[in-house]
């Protein structure tokens, strides 16, 4: 197996962390995991200390205070790279992401720079989920289809795993998204970069313990950006047919 880091952003997790790298520990032994906490007031970067002193395999980056989802992944991206690990997946810490999946979206990885854990796709599925959570997530990743002109049916999704390679190419020192936006921002760079980006289905089950990070905030963050992207697209378009017919 290529050398695989599993990057667990956290802030106040300290009732999901230890139970969410203990289940990535056991389905894949040979991956390690860094915990990326932003100066959780719960004391979830202790216990991630605390984990790391007895297992080699598990790291801890902190960071000064909450910065956002999108700083964590990025800074988290940056120290697997420089620490030359082949594959860096994104997973949750509030146990909505099945490490027991995690095999599947590696084994995609083989023939794909980028898989993307999908909810939407045949065989995915929403676990406890209030109807109204599920159909604005439905209703924000149509948005995305339509604006960007992608066929992507769960942009807006957390658990996916990329290519070290593919990560070089997507310009993460360009990245400003933050929120659940970071994620349609890095699937939206990887098509535009014309990798190779597949959906596997997985099970998102809706976390028992802990609060969630959905606020208004980050919902108006990827209506924003989505919408910017999605006309700049559309005029880059317009004017490349403008200018086939010009000639």
């Amino acid at each position: 197996m290529s050398a695989v880091l599993v990057v667990v952003p956290t802030y106040n997790e300290a009732l999901t962390i230890a139970k969410a790298i203990g289940r990535v520990r056991t389905v894949v032994p040979e991956a390690h995991v860094l915990v990326a906490d932003d100066a959780s007031p719960d004391g979830t970067g202790a216990i991630a200390d605390e984990m790391a002193e007895l297992d080699e395999n598990v790291h801890v980056l902190h960071r000064q205070g909450k910065q956002g989802l999108g700083a964590a992944y990025v800074a988290g991206f940056r120290w697997g790279l420089e620490r030359g690990y082949d594959v860096l997946v994104e997973m949750d810490a509030d146990g909505s992401h099945q490490p027991e999946q995690l095999p599947d979206l590696l084994h995609a990885l083989d023939n794909s720079d980028l898989v993307l854990g999908s909810r939407y796709v045949p065989g995915g599925r929403v676990v406890n989920w209030p109807l109204r959570r599920e159909v604005l997530s439905k209703a924000g990743n149509l948005y995305v289809r339509l604006a960007l002109g992608t066929n992507l049916r769960d942009a807006t999704g957390g658990y996916r795993a990329f290519r070290a390679t593919a990560l070089r190419e997507l310009g993460l020192d360009k990245v400003a998204s933050q929120g659940y936006c970071f994620q349609v921002d890095l699937a939206w760079r990887a098509v535009r970069a014309g990798l190779r980006v597949v959906e596997v289905p997985i099970t998102f089950v809706e976390r028992e313990q802990g609060e969630s990070k959905m606020d208004g905030a980050v919902m108006r963050e990827a209506l924003w950006r989505i919408t910017h992207w999605g006309a700049a697209h559309r005029m880059r378009q317009l004017r490349s047919l403008t200018g086939r017919r010009a000639r």
